[in-house]
C-alpha cells in the first residue's frame, strides 16, 4: 500500500478520499470474513494500517496549517 513518503505527498482532499475508499474496502473484507469466503484475510491489517497512516499525516497537515 502507499507509504508516508507519497501519502504527504498527496492533498487533504486526496487523503479524505482514499480514506473514505479503503474503509469502504475494509468493510467489504470484513463481510467476507464473516462469511467465510476472505481470500486474503491478512489483507484487512494492512488496510488498517495504511488508514491509520494517512490519518497520522492528515492531522499533521492540519497542525501544520495552524502555525
Amino acid at each position: 500500500m502507499l507509504k508516508a513518503k507519497e501519502i504527504r505527498e498527496l492533498s487533504v482532499e486526496q487523503i479524505n478520499k482514499k480514506i473514505a475508499d479503503l474503509k469502504e474496502e475494509l468493510f467489504n473484507l470484513r463481510f467476507q470474513a464473516a462469511l467465510g469466503t476472505a481470500e486474503n484475510p491478512s489483507k484487512m491489517n494492512e488496510i488498517k494500517r495504511t488508514i491509520a497512516r494517512m490519518l497520522t499525516v492528515l492531522t499533521e497537515k492540519q497542525n501544520a496549517e495552524k502555525k
